[in-house]
């Protein structure tokens, strides 16, 4: 592994990985709110040894530094996307990039910005919608409609520390982000990781998605792309997955896993690694070898 120095158009600084070996086909990996490069272990664990994968950790999460409250919004998850592609991929060279929940929002805010059209060869879209995402969010068991929207805003908007990992507290992640089946390991590895995330970046994260509007960017993302949900996604339920599927310009697949919850990468690895490696093999490696 190398520490690529990445800097983004506000001066702000990012901490990228890049694993594998030089001139291997590239994948760009972007994580969700409150996690970090950990949250793509089993990828970047099982594409890199002929793969190079690229993950960095979103501003203010993981090891890159947080920010003042005006540099948490959607063009800047766009700019940090575009400082990352620049620095980590040669001119014109192409790259699958998969995006989980904030990063899906991140490649549809950036759908537009010339260095994702520069380096984008295919995308996969993971539990993940750009707008309505308090609206539609099913974390609390009650019927859609306003009362339902202002107290999810004020549950996934809350102020209060997350606090040590305990078995409550474990409990509590399991039911509003994972599948009622997922493995106790796989559910203590997202609370480590969601935990790590400073309370204040957790909040000012979430005040960005419960506006969040990347619509536009959905008919701007025109390269093969892959929609992948699980069928328990509380927080961005398979009614994002299907309205991104009909909206794409060129949707190739839209997978919806049974019983698996909002945390794909972690409680799907397999599935998530198998859809990447399937998109760099039809539209990297082909682009690759017709160039040679």
């Amino acid at each position: 592994m190398r520490v690529v120095p990445t800097v983004s158009a506000d001066g702000s600084p990012l901490h990228v990985e890049v694993y594998g070996p030089d001139g291997a086909p590239a994948i760009v990996l972007s994580h969700g709110w409150t996690c970090s490069t950990q949250f793509w272990a089993a990828q970047v664990r099982d594409l890199s040894d002929d793969h190079r994968v690229i993950v960095y950790d979103q501003r203010g999460h993981g090891r890159t530094p947080a920010v003042g409250r005006a540099g948490y919004t959607t063009d800047a998850l766009a700019d940090d996307l575009e400082a990352v592609l620049a620095a980590t991929l040669e001119p014109g060279e192409k790259a699958v990039l998969a995006g989980h929940s904030m990063g899906g929002m991140t490649l549809m805010a950036a759908a537009g910005r010339p260095g994702l059209r520069e380096h984008a060869a295919a995308v996969l879209l993971c539990s993940t919608g750009p707008s309505r995402l308090v609206a539609e969010s099913l974390v609390l068991p009650l019927r859609a409609g306003r009362l339902r929207t202002r107290l999810t805003g004020a549950v996934l908007g809350a102020r209060a520390p997350l606090g040590p990992v305990t078995p409550v507290s474990r409990a509590i992640l399991k039911y509003a982000t994972m599948g009622p089946g997922s493995a106790a390991e796989r559910v203590a590895e997202c609370a480590r990781i969601v935990h790590a995330c400073p309370r204040t970046v957790r909040v000012a994260w979430s005040q960005v998605l419960a506006a969040l509007d990347v619509e536009a960017g959905v008919g701007q993302l025109a390269v093969p792309t892959v929609v992948l949900v699980g069928t328990a996604d509380r927080l961005t339920p398979p009614v994002h997955a299907r309205a991104l599927a009909a909206a794409l310009p060129e949707c190739v697949g839209l997978d919806e896993l049974a019983g698996v919850g909002h945390m794909t990468p972690v409680e799907a690895p397999e599935a998530v690694t198998a859809r990447i490696r399937a998109l760099v093999t039809t539209y990297v490696r082909t682009e690759q070898e017709e160039v040679a």
